[in-house]
This record gives structure tokens, C-alpha cells and sequence, in this order.
């Protein structure tokens, strides 16, 4: 599978090349050849011509390009203050807070747009800023390669599990949803920010470039060593009250395994993720459909696979050199001050290292309850076949309510200001309206949702050819499977739609709260509903296969 990447992601830029992807900011000379032409009136006020233009780059582009004063360009300067060339026009500098996010406060209120043009095309009903197909066929792509990520972790799953380790020190089976969902929780959120930040035009100057990506990979090295050593600790707990004992050198074996596991898993696909986030803005496909599940496609099975190798090793040894695993606890603390130096660099990094650990250590709870349903689910023989299903149902949820989420985040931050958010979500919250309606994120919801069904049949009988392909997923099983996986991304979408409007109106970033949140409830729904699918199954005496 790991050679096919290769082959799929060039079939991928070759098919996705032609798709229609706007340009986020348009030049000067074009601007003014735009006011000359009077499709831009001098006045800053759109014209219904220039709407008309717009077409497919209207999701996309930043509106306070089109509506500068006549005084002149803006310049925006690098704490984010904007300095108009035009004397009349005055801002006071002021400090960056949570609500500067990607797009400076101030080109908001500066917006030339009413009020209700603004409400109808944010939603995306004025004119389709991408067609149904683009849609699809850019989503389409990472999210199988996604599912099939997760389809090899759950047979990696399946085959470790019987390890010695994982036999000896259980709890890792608790610690195995933490570590996975750090992907929603840092992974993701990541792939989120700076999708944002490149529909934003935030990425265009080379110097900014790479200072935003530095600090937030920075920023993840550092969130990744704590939530490691938060994680092991939060498993060894678990375990302890379930079991009524924990061995200390197993609370170390634990530390060490979770901390170098993040720690290295997070690095290498950190890297990755901006390399697919660069490429995919250069060969112009929107961020937004492809970073979340590209950054999820093989980043449980590399997670897993780090998890339970250095595990193996580290109980090998841990008898006869136990300071080994001493020693590397220390040497991933001790770097801990140099990832704070570097983060606190970049203003929006800077930011989230006062602000950011609250979404991703709750979420780091919640999928910690997710394990311990899966380990006491496993330790009954009767139903161990979970297992295998297990890392798909969690992943496919979080990657395509990870989409929604990016999506809508980004939409309100090139449209509203911080605490303001479309008319039809001030009133109490409506799950119809998160499917129905002729808005972007109405068709992507529905997209998302309708993949759910023809995705998950791929990857049941994937699991099934690859266990040996005698036999196919029965007919319980496989309505069993489909109906909790559609009940679980029927509720994360309307949750995120909710989530994400609500913490805009709150002036908090969803780029970096509400995927955490959102990848663990998909843990903590996915595992519950899947066991108490297979604890059906066991009931009325169905063995899964025929």
C-alpha cells in the first residue's frame, strides 16, 4: 500500500490540476485594472456586475481586497495592524489577542459589503464556489487513502495485540485511542490552521511563510511531549481503577512508549502535512478538502506501528535496563524549553502556547474513556473481533467531520468577524439546517454524509479480503456496522455544525478547539456504538462472516 501512495497521489495532481481553485488575493495592476473596467466601484460598494464575475472564487477569495476606500491601498504590517496609505483613515495599534486569528480583525469592519450581500454569499448561495464534482473529486481521493490507512491499522491492531507487551502491561489498549486521536487533536487541527491561513492570503509572503509553520510545528512538538506523558498517565489511571493494582514499571513503560511515540509520529507528519498543504495550494486544490484526511491517511498506521514497536522494545529490556527508560522520558523533557522558544517567535503560535491546551487535553480525556470501553470490549473472547473495526469507524468519522470543520471555520473567517455568525445560527440550533439549504457547507454536508455508506462497504470488505478473503462480512454484520457509522457521522456533522458556530460567537479560533473536541467524541461514539453493534451480534449467535 505504502508503494501505491506514490502512484495515487500523482494520478491525484493530474486528475485535481484542471479543477477550478481560486486565487486568494488578486495583484495591484489587476485590482486597478478592475476599478478602471468598473467592475470594483471606486466607492468600495460591490457592484452586481462584479459579483456576477466572481464565479468559482467567491468561497475563497478575501473580501476586503474588493472593498478598499478610495484613499488608497492598505498595507498590512506584521503584527497584523493595518496602516492605510490615506491620512484620514486612522487605526490604533493594539496588541494580538484570540480574536486577531488569521484574518486581522480590522478588514472586517472595513468590508464594503452590506450586511445581507455578505450573509448570502458567505453561505455560498449567491454563486457556487465549487461545483458538486471538484467537490467530490478532491475529497474523494485522500479520503480513501484515509480509510484504507486505517483498514491496515486495524489489522496491525489485530496482529500486536497478541504481543507479549500487550499481553503483559493491558493497559495499552487503553492508551492506544489517546495516542491515535492525537491525529484529530494535533495532526488535524494543524492541517486546519493552515488551510485557513492559505485561503487567507496569510501564507503569500515567503518570510511569514515559513515563520507561521515553524512556530505552529514547534508548537506541536511541544503539545505532542505533554500529551504523551498526559496520555500514559491518564491509561495507567484507567487501568488502575479497573484492575484495583498498577505496577510501577509499568506506569514507566507506559510514559516512555506514549512519549516517543507522539513525539515522533508528530514530527514526521507534521512535516508531511505542510508538505501536502504547499502542494495542494501550488497545484490549486483547496486545503480544506484534502489536508484534514491526508493528514489522517497513514497516520494511525505509523502511530500504531511506532506504538507497539518501541513498546516491544522497551519490554525487552525493561527488566535488566530499566534507567533506559528513565533516560528517555528525561531527554524529551529536556527539550521541552526549546520548543517554547521556538513557538513564542510567531505571534499566532505565541498565542495558542497560552491558549491552545485546553481543547486537546480534554479530548485526550475523552478518547482515554473511548480505550477503556475498548479494553474491557476486547477482553471478553466473545467479542475480540472488534478490534479489527475499531481504528476504521473512529478514523472515517474523524476525517470527514474534520473536513466540515475546516471548512466552515474558514468560511466564517474570510466572511465575519469574530462574535458575529450568520443569521439562520443566533436562533436555537436546528440539525436540519446543517443538511438542508443551497449553501457550500449544506452540498459538502451532504457530500460527507452520503459517502458514508458506499465508503464503509469498500473498507468492510478490504478487512475481510485481507484476512484472507475465504470468507465475506454477513449480512448482520455488515448493516450492523453501516448503521453505527452512519449514526456516528450523522451526529459528529451536526455537533461540529453547531460547535464551530458557537465558538466563533464566543471570539474562539474553531481551527484550533473544535477538531480535538470533535476526533474524540468521533472515538468515543464510534467505539461505543460498534461494541454494542457487536455485542448484538453475540446475542442473537451471528459470527460475522459467512
Amino acid at each position: 500500500m505504502l508503494l501505491l501512495f506514490p502512484l495515487f497521489g500523482g494520478c491525484t495532481a493530474t486528475i485535481l490540476r484542471g479543477l477550478p481553485y481560486p486565487k486568494i488575493l488578486c495583484p495591484p495592476e489587476k485590482e486597478e485594472r478592475k476599478k478602471e473596467n468598473g467592475d470594483i466601484p471606486q466607492d468600495g460598494q460591490l457592484s452586481p456586475s462584479g459579483l456576477a464575475g466572481k464565479g468559482t472564487s467567491q468561497q475563497y477569495r478575501s473580501i476586503p481586497s474588493s472593498s478598499q476606500p478610495s484613499g488608497g491601498p492598505k498595507h498590512l504590517s506584521s503584527n497584523e495592524n493595518i496602516s492605510p496609505v490615506d491620512a484620514s483613515i486612522h487605526y490604533e495599534p493594539q496588541e494580538y489577542t484570540e480574536t486577531d486569528f488569521l484574518l486581522p480583525s480590522k478588514l472586517y469592519g472595513t468590508s464594503g459589503v452590506s450586511g445581507s450581500r455578505r450573509a448570502k454569499h458567505a453561505d455560498g448561495a449567491g454563486a457556487p464556489a465549487e461545483t458538486i464534482c471538484s467537490m467530490v473529486l478532491q475529497i474523494l481521493v485522500p479520503f480513501l487513502l484515509a480509510g484504507f490507512g486505517t483498514v491496515s491499522a486495524g489489522m496491525l491492531l489485530d496482529v500486536v495485540q497478541n504481543w507479549d507487551v500487550f499481553q503483559e502491561v493491558t493497559e495499552l489498549l487503553i492508551l492506544v485511542p489517546a495516542v491515535l486521536g492525537m491525529k484529530g487533536n494535533l495532526e488535524m487541527t494543524l492541517a486546519s490552521r493552515l488551510s485557513t491561513a492559505v485561503n487567507a492570503g496569510k501564507m503569500e509572503p515567503a518570510s511569514e511563510k515559513w515563520m507561521l509553520i515553524v512556530g505552529n510545528l514547534a508548537l506541536k512538538q511541544l503539545q505532542a511531549t505533554v500529551l504523551g506523558l498526559l496520555a500514559s498517565m491518564m491509561a495507567a489511571l484507567l487501568g488502575w481503577m479497573a484492575e484495583g493494582q498498577m505496577p510501577a514499571h509499568h506506569v514507566v513503560l507506559l510514559c516512555s512508549a506514549s512519549v516517543s511515540t507522539a513525539f515522533m509520529a508528530s514530527l514526521l507528519q507534521g512535516i508531511i502535512m505542510v508538505g501536502v498543504i504547499i502542494g495542494s495550494h501550488r497545484l490549486g486544490i483547496n486545503p480544506d478538502n484534502v489536508a484534514t484526511p491526508m493528514a489522517a491517511s497513514f497516520g494511525d498506521l505509523i502511530t500504531l506501528a511506532l506504538l507497539a514497536c518501541l513498546s516491544q522494545w522497551f519490554f525487552s529490556f525493561m527488566e535488566l535496563y530499566s534507567y533506559v527508560l528513565y533516560l528517555v522520558d528525561l531527554l524529551f523533557l529536556c527539550l521541552i524549553p526549546l520548543w517554547v522558544v521556538i513557538a513564542s517567535k510567531h505571534p499566532a503560535s505565541n498565542l495558542l502556547l497560552r491558549t491552545g491546551w485546553e481543547p486537546i487535553i480534554t479530548a485526550m480525556v475523552i478518547s482515554s474513556i473511548g480505550g477503556l470501553i475498548l479494553d474491557k470490549t476486547v477482553s471478553d473472547p466473545n467479542l475480540a473481533g472488534i478490534i479489527v473495526y475499531a481504528p476504521v469507524i473512529n478514523g472515517i468519522g474523524g476525517n470527514l467531520v474534520s473536513i466540515q470543520s475546516s471548512r466552515i471555520s474558514t468560511n466564517l473567517h474570510l466572511y465575519y468577524p469574530p462574535g458575529e455568525v450568520p443569521e439562520d445560527r443566533r436562533s436555537c440550533f436546528n440539525p436540519c439546517r446543517t443538511f438542508f439549504g443551497s449553501g457550500a457547507n449544506h452540498r459538502s454536508a451532504q457530500v460527507l454524509l452520503l459517502l458514508v455508506i458506499p465508503g464503509q462497504l469498500v473498507f468492510l470488505h478490504a478487512i475481510h479480503l485481507i484476512k484472507g478473503g475465504h470468507t465475506l462480512p454477513s449480512p448482520l454484520l455488515t448493516v450492523s456496522f453501516l448503521s453505527a457509522s452512519l449514526i456516528q457521522v450523522f451526529s459528529l456533522l451536526c455537533i461540529a455544525d453547531c460547535m464551530v458556530h458557537a465558538l466563533w460567537r464566543r471570539s474562539k479560533d474553531p481551527d484550533s478547539y473544535s477538531i480535538p473536541y470533535l476526533t474524540a467524541l468521533g472515538d468515543l461514539l464510534g467505539t461505543a456504538l460498534l461494541s454494542l453493534a457487536f455485542l448484538m451480534l453475540w446475542c442473537v449467535g451471528d459470527s460475522g462472516s459467512v
